[in-house]
């Protein structure tokens, strides 16, 4: 299982990003949350991977980014990339848990979180991390979506055995309601977020990953893996996407 783990990191790091998004739909999220770009932030990128959001935001805003991961091999490529784009000095690396963060009570003005959270699971995450907002802070995260009542039987279970807490768009705002946070808007990741940003480039790595690895059976079962996930995305899209859920702390 370790090897496992290590063979993911390495197909994973060489990606701009680790999961569906875009930088066009980043700044949508933050135009709809309509966050003043003049104004001095403390932000948290929780889940950052190798940076792309994090990087965007401290390009566009006045911010101070901490950007959260607990792979010191994915903080390493982004604090090249700030370096790379002269950013670096808006932006901090911390490696740890996000269900372990360090920061203070009320320290933050907007949380971050693309295609991260499932990882401690929405509500887990929702309900822990609202403490470190100030009042009337933003939490801004990205979280697998049902976009339809019912779905196929195999794209059901599926994802039901990957993430039990996948749910629909209202369910997921019912979650935010419940731990004391006001909705301020929703979106769907279009398709271009899945396969133009995420699945094809992932692909295109297959070849060079599987050499770097000698062709193992472990490094194929990984290749393996990914591409049923990507023929089931592209068998389902209709059914499935993320959904990018921005909400204000209530006092």
């Amino acid at each position: 299982m370790a090897d496992d783990y290590k063979l993911l990191i390495d197909l994973h790091k060489q990606g701009y990003r680790q999961g569906p998004g875009g930088d066009v739909e980043t700044e949508q999220a933050l135009n709809l949350a309509m966050i003043d770009r003049v104004a001095p932030l403390k932000i948290a990128d929780i889940g950052c991977g190798t940076g792309a959001s994090a990087l965007l935001l401290a390009r566009l805003l006045n911010a101070q980014v901490t950007a959260v991961d607990f792979l010191q091999e994915f903080l390493d490529v982004l604090n090249e990339r700030a370096e790379s784009a002269g950013i670096a000095d808006r932006i901090s690396t911390l490696a740890c848990s996000m269900d372990n963060l360090p920061f203070a009570t009320e320290e933050l003005d907007v949380i971050w979180s693309e295609g991260a959270i499932y990882n401690i699971g929405f509500e887990k995450g929702v309900a822990d991390w609202r403490r470190f907002l100030k009042a009337g802070g933003l939490l801004v995260v990205s979280e697998i979506t049902w976009l339809t009542d019912s779905r196929p039987a195999e794209l059901q279970k599926h994802w039901d055995n990957e993430y039990p807490e996948i749910n629909v768009a209202s369910a997921k705002v019912r979650v935010l309601e419940k731990h004391g946070f006001s909705p301020v808007g929703c979106f769907v990741l279009p398709e271009h977020c899945w396969l133009d940003q995420y699945y094809r480039p992932m692909q295109a790595r297959f070849e060079d990953f599987l050499k770097r690895n000698g062709n193992s059976e472990e490094a194929r079962a990984v290749v393996t893996a990914e591409q049923q996930e990507i023929d089931l995305y592209e068998t389902y899209k209709a059914h499935i996407s993320y959904g990018v859920y921005i909400a204000k702390k209530t006092d």
